[in-house]
């Protein structure tokens, strides 16, 4: 009995780290190349989903449970 026990809590374990490993968030900040200040409203996409957010009043985003495989590019919405 405790034989088992011990092996259902590794494979509980080992399941929730690998479900964990496979997501990440993405944060950043966008900036104007022209001037250096922060792009408000800037639309931030994840490439082939329609996933995304837009920039806050400081230029800042954050985007979460993102495969680690993703990939994300900037757009200005203005």
């Amino acid at each position: 009995m405790k034989r088992k026990l011990k092996l259902l809590l590794v494979y509980l374990i080992t399941g929730v780290g690998l479900l964990t490993a496979q997501t990440t968030t993405v944060t950043g900040v966008v900036i104007s190349e022209e001037d250096n200040e922060p792009i408000v409203g800037a639309t931030i996409l994840v490439k082939g989903t329609t996933v995304g957010t837009i920039t806050d009043i400081d230029g800042k985003f954050s985007i979460s449970n993102l495969p680690s495989s993703a990939r994300t590019s900037a757009k200005n919405s203005n």
